[in-house]
């Protein structure tokens, strides 16, 4: 059964925001479009996450206007109107009566008015907070209300003295999830889990790779969450090298190692996990031996994640156990501070240990506050993946290393004691992963 989140949650997000923003100013926050996939026919519609964010309103095409401390109304939303002709092609609207009603807002009023209606909000307030840049048609809209505010200013118009990147703001916001987003984020995790546990289990050489994808975006859709939150990679063997690997067209050969980083989106917020595992159930010895380096560089980065820790630390402690598996293996030679100072393992690891998980992905949020790494608090929450990746034409390394890429990933939150893993439910230790391979051929 699907999470959501209250409108009440929505509606102390919007109140939070607006206490940060300056007196007589004014924040708009557009939605996103519906995107031409190919002549008529679009791309399934995804809300803009800060939109989304600040009102839970799905729809495209919508504005939200905050305006604090106005007298008549501090939350105005523009959006589509109630059309029955459209609506019997398109689906339902929500209507200008829907969101006075059930989304908060103190006014609505049709989008195809927000020429009208908009420029007499910005007039007279002294700072505009928007997210330039990231929808360059509103941008352009936004500009010329502006324009037309200013040529107005010999008859007494007051047009805004400063824009202001809304982003840190709201940004900094969405950093710190709530019990309700958590809840969420858990459940996709759980779901995002049974798909890696089936793929597991259905796994066999022959296999194309798109037909375990398949398996996977079976099992987000059957449990309710009907979109992956990023095309989902599936490589085997060398293919698993291929950080951003999507073509999934290779078939699955026994003795290789296959590589699943897939994860669902549920209720607009993404989980992200990896898992690599043989494709015939059982690992060789030199990808057991690879394989257990970076399950141990990713228990040392859980371990450095706790509330007063930076962000960076999890990243030093996974690669500092990935440098000395990678010594003790013979893969590198040296020093081990010597080979951590000049960076010799991104021969092998080149990308960083995480990234923030949220509405994105790859979420927002400062990875540094005044120039020092963020210091985790609770409520953040984050992705652990180290990987180890062996291209095939690695010529620096004996031939039975070459092809190997592995990656584990799951998605944490920061707790008060440290942090708790939200996708541990796919076996990932080498001893687990073989049993259920095993167990799912009888």
């Amino acid at each position: 059964m699907s999470v959501m989140i209250s409108q009440a949650e929505y509606h102390r997000r919007r109140r939070e925001l607006m206490r940060q923003l300056a007196p007589n100013s004014i924040a708009v926050v557009a939605a996103a479009h519906e995107t031409i996939r190919n002549r008529d026919t679009h791309y399934p519609f995804r809300q803009d996450s800060d939109f989304f964010y600040l009102s839970g309103f799905a729809e495209p095409d919508g504005v939200l206007v905050m305006l604090p401390g106005r007298a008549q109304g501090e939350v105005i939303f523009f959006c589509r109107e109630r059309d029955p002709s459209k609506e019997m092609w398109d689906g339902r609207r929500a209507g200008t009566d829907t969101m006075t009603r059930d989304y908060g807002a103190d006014d609505a009023f049709p989008i195809d008015d927000i020429d009208d209606i908009l420029p007499g909000l910005m007039e007279g307030r002294d700072r505009v907070y928007y997210s330039l840049g990231r929808n360059p048609a509103f941008d352009n809209l936004l500009m010329s209300w502006l324009n037309a505010i200013r040529k107005k200013a010999k008859a007494g118009a007051q047009p805004p003295e400063e824009f202001v990147d809304l982003d840190h703001l709201l940004h900094d916001m969405r950093l710190y999830k709530s019990n309700a987003e958590i809840e969420i984020m858990a459940r996709a995790g759980e779901i995002s889990a049974a798909a890696h546990v089936r793929a597991m289990r259905v796994c066999q050489p022959g296999m194309m790779e798109y037909q375990l994808e398949a398996e996977i975006q079976h099992s987000f859709a059957m449990a309710g969450a009907r979109h992956p939150a990023y095309p989902s990679i599936v490589g085997g063997g060398a293919n698993g090298c291929i950080l951003h690997y999507i073509e999934n067209s290779a078939q699955l050969q026994d003795g290789d190692l296959v590589l699943i980083d897939a994860g669902c989106e549920l209720e607009n917020y993404a989980s992200d996990i990896t898992r690599t595992f043989p494709v015939n159930g059982r690992f060789s010895k030199e990808q057991a031996a690879l394989y257990q380096v970076v399950l141990d560089a990713q228990q040392a980065a859980f371990a450095n994640i706790r509330p007063g820790l930076d962000w960076n630390a999890s990243h030093t402690a996974a690669v500092r156990v990935l440098c000395e598996g990678l010594l003790s293996l013979g893969l590198l030679r040296g020093e081990l501070d010597t080979l951590l100072a000049e960076r010799a393992y991104e021969e092998f690891y080149m990308h960083r240990t995480g990234h923030w998980l949220g509405l994105d992905v790859h979420d927002v949020g400062d990875y540094r506050v005044g120039g020092e790494w963020r210091v985790l608090e609770p409520g953040m929450v984050m992705t652990v993946e180290p990987g180890l990746y062996v291209a095939e034409d690695n010529l620096n390394v004996e031939y039975k290393w070459r092809g190997i890429g592995i990656r584990i990933e799951d998605d944490v939150v920061v707790t008060d004691q440290g942090c708790r893993v939200l996708t541990d439910s796919v076996p990932k230790t080498i001893e687990a992963i073989e049993a259920l391979m095993a167990e799912a051929k009888h």
